[in-house]
């Protein structure tokens, strides 16, 4: 305890001892100023823990970023409908200046800024007194600060679009700023990974780097990819030169050249395949989901899947509490409600082959009652199998709503499919193929993963709907997904057709004609999960499993099984295509001065 307040202590001062000098003009007094802080290794990382302690704020990250960014998408949606409640307004695009969860003096926007400027003031104390050209370990400092920042700002452009761009720290004549385009933003970040990339190292090269709540070389090369795509990729943007001035937006690429594919593709290539061979898939998908859960995902290396995590630490953090199986099991999480917040769309389970070995792992229809016993769910009630509080180490989780639970930002099969695609875009199939194959063959099997690829590598246009589906299949419920669809063009489109599937199986029409809408189910040998079998037109449940007759048609509109056709209209209330940035809230606005104005329509709201 004393090491970790000393090194907040520093990172106070440390910002103190810059930020005073710039926004007073004045020496600090403080004997333990700038130039001691960023010329000494160990004072200057507990200035990098002051960046990552901006997103354990109660309402940044760790409250209401990481529960409400992602969904509703065409695989991931809020497990509660009801018109009018600010949490059903945030996942059904109708997300006001007001809303009651986001509209907070310290939300998500103010300090996600608060992480920025503490980044900020690390950069350039580090560019001032840390002397990187000739110490590797003060340049891995920078790069961790740069690449923190870049990951910021990515988020911050995901969520509201346009935003501020501020790249220096705070001083005396530049305290409020209007918006910037995000175009702006995305150059100065794509800049900073291109010189933090030279000074990480690779995963397990070092003790940083041999932990996931530290950044490596390979977590800033995909993190470069992941803002490329989004960069050179389509989403609503105000006329150029309009920015916050309250234009309405259309949907578009950037008309500045220096952020089209022809650009950024090949660099962002470049770096993949830089990255390829130095993490790997861990063979066991379950086993992978089950150390996530079981705190076991601190190791990074070539042998390892996780790139990054957010440094929650073990009493901080809402993401079981949000995504987990829902339960109420005196063993599982102390009898106290918590998880089942969203899941997967109810269609999602069908979308997967039954040998595919993440089917179950992701999708889960049931959940823990309160005498320990597990129930059926509904079949509109989905539960991301990700994350679960019986795979916790303690049992049952006694903990409060922060269950220190370290969600994952990217690890290496987002390496290998934004590889297929950008190499397919590029370069065609036949070069791709290799990275769609491996996240496959982990999935299905070798044989399996073999014909597939083989028979998706016809054409351009064939690779790239099999690779977006299997982002779809692979990254469920870890809300990658929305940012695909924005930049793909796809939002509306594939909402609507996700409403239309999720009609058709409520009337076992279409991919569902095959269903007879009888369930099975049976405990299975551990006691841990039900076994649950989706039943053909008059077969009979085999021996040992319960009955559920018309499971999957037993609904009404009364509301009582959430598979309702006012929920399911629900996925999206407001246009999300006019809508899919959040809007800047109203108490930030106030507090800018008038220097920050909504546009996409907001602005009249």
């Amino acid at each position: 305890m004393k090491k970790i307040a000393y090194i907040l202590s520093a990172a106070i001062i440390a910002a103190l001892a810059v930020s005073c000098e710039r926004f007073l003009d004045s020496e600090s007094p403080s004997a333990f100023d700038a130039s001691t802080v960023y010329s000494n290794y160990s004072l200057t990382e507990g200035t990098i823990f002051g960046i990552t302690e901006a997103f354990c704020e109660v309402n940044s990250y760790r409250g209401r970023f990481l529960p409400w960014y992602g969904h509703n998408t065409d695989i991931e949606w809020y497990n509660t409908y009801k018109k009018g409640d600010g949490r059903s307004d945030i996942s059904g695009y109708d997300c006001l200046p007001n809303n009651s969860q986001l509209n907070l003096s310290n939300g998500p926007f103010p300090l996600m800024y608060m992480g920025i400027e503490r980044a900020n003031l690390v950069i350039e104390g580090i560019r001032e007194y840390g002397d990187v050209e000739k110490h590797a370990d003060m340049a891995y400092l920078l790069g961790e600060a740069l690449t923190l920042r870049a990951m910021i700002y990515y988020d911050l452009t995901k969520a509201w679009g346009d935003v501020p761009a501020r790249f220096t720290s705070l001083t005396s004549d530049a305290i409020y700023a209007a918006k910037d385009s995000r175009d702006v933003i995305f150059k100065q970040i794509l800049a900073d990974l291109d010189e933090a990339i030279p000074y990480l190292p690779y995963p397990g090269q070092t003790a940083a780097t041999s932990r996931t709540d530290r950044v490596n070389k390979v977590f800033a090369e995909g993190l470069y990819a992941r803002i490329a795509l989004a960069a050179s990729g389509y989403a609503i943007r105000p006329d150029d030169g309009m920015v916050g001035t309250g234009d309405l937006g259309t949907i578009r690429l950037s008309s500045d050249p220096e952020l089209s594919k022809e650009v950024l593709y090949p660099k962002a290539l470049a770096y993949l395949k830089d990255a390829y061979g130095k993490a790997s898939l861990e063979k066991d998908f379950e086993a992978y989901w089950y150390n996530q859960n079981n705190m076991n995902n601190l190791t990074a290396g070539p042998a390892y899947e996780t790139l990054y995590v957010i440094p929650f630490g073990a009493g901080r953090g809402r993401w079981n509490f949000t995504y987990a199986i829902a339960s109420e099991g005196a063993s599982i999480s102390n009898g106290v409600s918590r998880g089942g917040d969203a899941g997967p769309l109810p269609t999602v389970y069908f979308m997967y082959g039954s040998g595919d070995q993440r089917r179950d792992v992701t999708c889960v229809n049931y959940k823990w009652l309160k005498d320990n016993s597990l129930e059926p769910a509904g079949i509109g009630k989905w539960y991301f199998g990700k994350y679960r509080y019986e795979w916790m180490k303690a049992q049952p989780y006694t903990g409060g709503n922060d269950d220190g639970i370290k969600p994952v930002v990217m690890r290496y099969a987002d390496i290998l499919l934004m590889a297929a695609e950008i190499e397919n875009e590029l370069n065609g199939p036949a070069e791709a193929k290799k990275y769609l194959r491996e996240v496959r063959a982990r999935a299905c099997g070798e044989d399996e993963a073999d014909t597939y690829v083989n028979a998706v590598s016809l054409s351009k246009d064939v690779f790239f709907e099999a690779v977006a589906q299997e982002r779809a299949l692979e990254f469920c419920g870890e809300f990658l997904r929305k940012a695909d669809l924005i930049r793909w063009n796809r939002l509306k489109t594939s909402l609507d057709l996700a409403k239309e599937e999720m009609l058709k199986l409520r009337d076992l029409q279409g991919n569902y004609a095959n269903l007879g809408g009888d369930i099975a189910y049976a405990l299975s040998d551990d006691g841990m999960s039900l076994n649950i079998l989706f039943l053909s037109p008059g077969e009979k449940a085999p021996a040992g499993y319960e009955l559920s007759a018309g499971y999957v048609t037993k609904y009404d509109d009364a509301k009582k099984t959430g598979f309702y056709k006012e929920r399911i209209e629900g996925i999206y209330v407001a246009d999300p295509e006019q809508h899919m940035f959040w809007p800047i809230f109203n108490d930030t606005m106030t507090n800018s001065q008038g220097y920050i104005k909504n546009d996409y329509g907001y602005d009249s709201l």
